[in-house]
């Protein structure tokens, strides 16, 4: 596990209740759009159901002034984190939005990527692009451990070790790609050991821990600030539900294997009242409020109104092609 020393609930004081609450956000939202999706509101949806902590630790690092995030299809929590709105960032999932309706770079929060591995060469090369302007920015690339196999992670790695760039590998590492175990998708065991193939601090962190996440991450970016270059940071943690909605993690996977691993948010909800941050009113009330805010957000995607369908066209190609041209004119001929 990671050497950097994470602080406790007492030392980190009320912005720990800020990651509470972000983790309990993350969860009801979540649960809400699976909800939405079997409602026929989202096409589809991919849950990250018992990935909060690791989401929303790496997430709160970013300074939104100069930094960059670069996202998979699952990174809700880390666009929690960030404060992108919620209901710009799941217009995504209405699959009537191109990006999601927020501002990618008043957000710091590229779009949605749904190309496994793609956002990392996207952020290797944001962060070349911070290097050469010298903005002290630090890119933070989010993948899986399943995309740890692909190519664009490799030439990502390869890419910013050389160059010494600002980016901050984040694998969440939630043990299946898909329906396939860890023990047969990682060679090796861990995808952090993987980082001193390519001359760069590797780290291993519980991800089920949003303390631990949050000061790995934070000192990941320290260094790449720096100018000591990229680091891996590798979260353990468990994907508690289906990859996706149209997934059936009971066909491949015993039931009974989420109990050795605990689940984030109440955990991380009884060290708050341990350490006496928070007491269990307080909770409650946090709960109530957390609510409130899910029924908005619910109601707020339920009313956006349909896009106009020449938007097919409009965000292709620079200069649209002939092809394409072709194609929108046989559309609007159809709806002569």
């Amino acid at each position: 596990m990671s050497v950097v020393p994470a602080p406790t609930v007492a030392e980190l004081g009320p912005p720990a209740r800020e990651l509470y609450r972000d983790m309990l956000l993350t969860r009801r939202l979540d649960e809400e759009c699976v909800a939405l999706q079997r409602q026929g509101v989202f096409p589809a949806y991919a849950p990250l159901l018992g990935q909060e902590a690791a989401q929303v630790g790496a997430g709160s690092v970013p300074d939104l002034s100069r930094d960059f995030a670069f996202p998979t299809y699952r990174e809700l929590g880390v666009a929690v984190a960030m404060r992108v709105d919620p209901v710009e960032y799941l217009a995504t999932h209405l699959a009537t939005w191109h990006g999601g309706m927020y501002d990618a770079d008043r957000c710091r929060f590229a779009p949605i990527n749904a190309v496994v591995g793609g956002p990392v060469a996207h952020a290797a090369g944001w962060a070349m692009g911070a290097q050469l302007d010298g903005t002290g920015g630090v890119a933070l690339a989010c993948f899986g451990d399943g995309a740890s196999s692909e190519g664009d992670v490799h030439e990502a790695m390869n890419f910013a070790a050389l160059h010494r760039l600002p980016v901050v590998f984040f694998c969440q590492n939630n043990q299946w790609a898909i329906s396939v175990p860890n023990s047969r998708q990682v060679a090796g065991g861990s995808v952090a050991a993987r980082a001193a193939g390519y001359g760069m601090p590797g780290e291993r962190v519980d991800g089920n821990d949003v303390l631990a996440v949050r000061a790995a991450v934070a000192a990941a970016f320290e260094r790449a600030r720096a100018g000591e270059g990229p680091t891996v940071v590798e979260a353990l943690t468990y994907r508690r539900g289906p990859h996706s909605t149209s997934d059936d993690p009971a066909r491949y996977r015993c039931p009974d294997e989420q109990q050795d691993w605990p689940d984030p948010v109440p955990a991380f909800a009884r060290r708050l009242v341990e350490s006496g941050e928070l007491g269990t009113a307080e909770l409650s009330e946090m709960d109530t409020e957390v609510a409130a805010e899910v029924d908005r957000i619910r109601e707020a995607l339920r009313a956006q109104p349909p896009r106009p369908g020449a938007e097919m066209f409009s965000f292709v190609y620079r200069e649209p092609t002939t092809a394409l041209l072709e194609q929108q004119r046989s559309w609007e001929e159809s709806r002569a």
